[in-house]
């Protein structure tokens, strides 16, 4: 079976706009929530988000804009730098595909739509609203623009979008249908509708996302992008690539039971299947960096499942959503990357937030500032509503 690396990662997110900014900030324990400065942010009840911030389309043609919903925007600039990393240059060809996850889309452009029909009394929107919109754009994009041929596609599994994503790319690979992918995932759903929406689920914090802390009260909705250059090791070796870690294993199962509430069984299933599929036991599992959102029900379940999985002896945890906030379909690429932190810099970034010990989530949990630690591999858990489950095992090179 072909061994499948990751040679490049680029990201845009709340607490920076490139990789290294976010590093920095994964050092630093420092986060990217704060206050909404969205459109008719003071009709929402939850006024508080990781918002990217200070974005500058003008590094986008009129003629990209036009096509381009902010998630795409995201999608294309992370996927940039990742590529660039990598070492590659296009145009890749049909050996060289894209897979990426999102929840929403372009929900923005959405919005824009809905309001310019039934608020301002437009008989019309414009012609791309659609491609604009569609789910598989920002894929199709990154596509296009690095002449990816081969297998591509968009995951939409709601939180598990960006682990289905890189499983599946991963898979690719292996299966022989493809030498290079570039996986993760995108979302910008911090605008009026997708916040309003959220706030219907009564799920979201008002004021910080406190992962496995007593006295949470909830998840903090997040944006961004996260892109990673999966290859073949022959392949990423042949033309002397440097290999920031080994995407080692997958494991997806469903719940088949609640659509909102998670089941601590299926997580476990998945972090198991995970550990197989690369060959790991749990013993060699150095760092988790949990689904942890930060509300009570998901935080006990997934608690259950890292012991029924780990025992009492679990590894170091964290939730990094404290940080970068909940971005969705696009949360375990950013989670991924903070496991290549873990892996190449021997540190553990933090859950902040943390007021005191939760009972219920009796966990070595890393908190306040990042860790110091060697460790050989990670696992990476995403668990999403309509009880679908995708666990990452990423190993040192």
């Amino acid at each position: 079976m072909r061994r499948v690396v990751v040679t490049g990662i680029g990201t845009v997110n709340a607490l920076a706009q490139d990789v290294p900014g976010t590093f920095a900030a994964f050092r630093q324990g420092r986060t990217g929530i704060g206050p909404l400065g969205l459109r008719d942010a003071e009709r929402l009840t939850i006024r508080v988000g990781a918002e990217v911030r200070d974005w500058d389309e003008g590094r986008f043609t009129p003629s990209e804009l036009s096509l381009y919903d902010r998630v795409t925007q995201y999608a294309v600039v992370a996927g940039g730098e990742a590529v660039a990393m990598a070492g590659l240059s296009g145009p890749l060809g049909p050996r060289a595909g894209v897979i990426l996850g999102t929840a929403a889309g372009g929900i923005r452009t959405w919005e824009d739509s809905y309001r310019a029909v039934f608020q301002e009394g437009k008989s019309r929107v414009p012609p791309l609203v659609v491609p604009r919109l569609m789910h598989n754009a920002a894929a199709s994009h990154l596509s296009i623009r690095h002449g990816a041929a081969g297998p591509v596609l968009s995951v939409s599994s709601a939180c598990a979008g960006a682990n289905h994503a890189l499983g599946l790319a991963m898979q690719q690979i292996r299966a022989g249908a493809a030498d290079v992918m570039l996986a993760g995932g995108a979302e910008a759903m911090l605008c009026f509708g997708g916040v309003k929406a959220w706030e219907g689920l009564r799920v979201l914090a008002p004021d910080m996302c406190r992962p496995f802390s007593l006295g949470r009260k909830g998840m903090v909705i997040g944006d961004g992008a996260g892109v990673l250059v999966l290859e073949a090791e022959e392949h990423a070796r042949a033309r002397g690539a440097r290999v920031l870690a080994e995407l080692a294993g997958f494991g997806m199962c469903a719940d088949a039971g609640e659509i909102v509430a998670p089941d601590p069984e299926g997580a476990a299933r998945a972090m198991r299947a995970a550990l197989a599929d690369a060959g790991l036991r749990p013993a060699d599992v150095g760092y988790v960096n949990a689904h942890g959102t930060g509300t009570l029900l998901n935080d006990r379940s997934e608690t259950l499942a890292l012991r029924a999985v780990f025992g009492a002896e679990a590894p170091p945890v964290s939730s990094t959503k404290a940080m970068h906030g909940h971005a969705i379909g696009a949360t375990g690429a950013l989670e991924a990357i903070a496991c290549i932190l873990a892996l190449t810099e021997g540190l553990l970034p933090p859950t902040l937030g943390f007021l005191e010990p939760d009972p219920d989530c009796a966990l070595d949990v890393v908190t306040g500032k990042a860790r110091p630690a060697r460790v050989e591999a990670v696992l990476s858990n995403a668990f999403a509503f309509g009880g679908l489950n995708a666990v990452l095992a990423l190993r040192r090179a």
